[in-house]
């Protein structure tokens, strides 16, 4: 089965730029998440494997419709960038062993997997954000910062949606709609951050490249929450 993964990645990694090859790589990847879901029982989010490979399974998801938007239609870069970007997440999942075991109790609930699902959607969402962001510095067009807008407020969306079934989640399994974790914490500060970009994308012309840079350093701190915080600190989000 980690075949069809290893085959997602190279595709992802190598033929990208072409849509067609990149709308292949997200098939290969979600059937392999499929199998591994109907094999488990549940959704793949446990472990380092899972969330990654499902991490850059919703980079490509999201992708999508901005493959094919009017500004994005003739662009290799885009879909390579995404393209890398899910491969690379991809692949960083392959070191790590798979975990079959079923959900803990503390897990077995429909907001756990709602939450966590979500927050995937918003972070694939910020890096592709970054991406355009990055399109934008380099080609100074205006539509790539128009969507890059569009997929921070989408994201952020998202990311409160999280937030909201995490706190329902965290009172069935805790008794507490909040516990000052590393995790909630930066939780917040990404929240809180993406808050104050929405606001600051509304300044103005002068703003710009301000912006631009913002959603760059958004992703980075969405990196940062996902992965050095589950990492390195310890939390009940952790790893």
């Amino acid at each position: 089965m980690k075949l069809l993964l290893i085959a997602a990645i190279v595709l992802y990694l190598f033929g990208s730029f072409r849509r067609p090859v990149f709308i292949a790589a997200l098939t290969l990847q979600l059937i392999y998440l499929g199998l591994r879901g109907a094999a488990l029982g549940r959704l793949p989010l446990i472990g380092p494997q899972d969330t990654l490979t499902f991490f850059s399974a919703s980079i490509g998801l999201m992708a999508i419709p901005f493959l094919y938007a009017r500004d994005l239609r003739s662009s290799s870069t885009f879909s390579w960038g995404t393209g890398c970007l899910a491969g690379l997440f991809a692949l960083m999942a392959l070191p790590f062993p798979t975990l079959n075991m079923p959900l803990p109790p503390i897990l077995n609930t429909y907001w756990f997997e709602l939450h966590v699902a979500l927050a995937f959607f918003a972070y694939a969402l910020f890096g592709i954000g970054a991406l355009l962001a990055g399109m934008f510095l380099r080609y100074r067009e205006k539509s790539l910062l128009d969507l890059q807008y569009k997929t921070a407020l989408v994201g952020y969306s998202f990311f409160s949606a999280s937030m909201v079934s995490g706190g329902i989640w965290g009172y069935y399994a805790w008794g507490t709609y909040w516990l000052w974790t590393p995790k909630e914490l930066w939780t917040s500060i990404l929240w809180l951050f993406y808050s104050l970009y929405l606001h600051l994308r509304l300044q103005g012309a002068k703003w710009e490249r301000t912006v631009a840079w913002a959603a760059i350093i958004g992703f980075g701190v969405t990196i940062f929450t996902y992965l050095g915080v589950s990492m390195l600190m310890k939390s009940s989000h952790s790893f």
